[in-house]
């Protein structure tokens, strides 16, 4: 059972910046996919970005240019750092990981709210 755990979400200005972490209780290797998803009251739980392998890496069309996900293996933690951020960012992130071998399980952390307002 791995457990992820994120961080870094509050309040912030538009056009600002934040990071998020995401702390995973076991290990993370280069072929396990890592992603963030978010959900806003009222809306169906959408991908902001994921990263199947290290280096194969999709977007939402709403956040390419602004928004940047990364991992750190040796760390277990996995990154989105958010630029130029807009009101209707305001969401709770989701972390998630899905092995790349044995069982191939999904796992998903509670979430971080994040709110964009002046």
């Amino acid at each position: 059972q791995v457990q992820l755990v994120e961080s870094g979400g509050g309040l912030v200005q538009p056009g600002g910046s934040l990071r998020l972490s995401c702390a995973a209780s076991g290990r993370i290797f280069g072929r396990d996919a890592v992603g963030w998803y978010r959900q806003a009251p009222g809306k169906q739980r959408e991908l902001v970005a994921i990263s199947v392998t290290d280096d194969n890496i999709n977007y939402a069309d709403s956040v390419k240019g602004r928004f940047t996900i990364s991992r750190d293996n040796g760390k277990n933690t996995v990154y989105l750092q958010m630029n130029s951020l807009k009101p209707e960012d305001t969401a709770v992130y989701l972390c998630y990981l899905r092995r790349g071998w044995g069982t191939r399980d999904d796992y998903w952390g509670q979430g971080t709210q994040v709110t964009v307002s002046s």
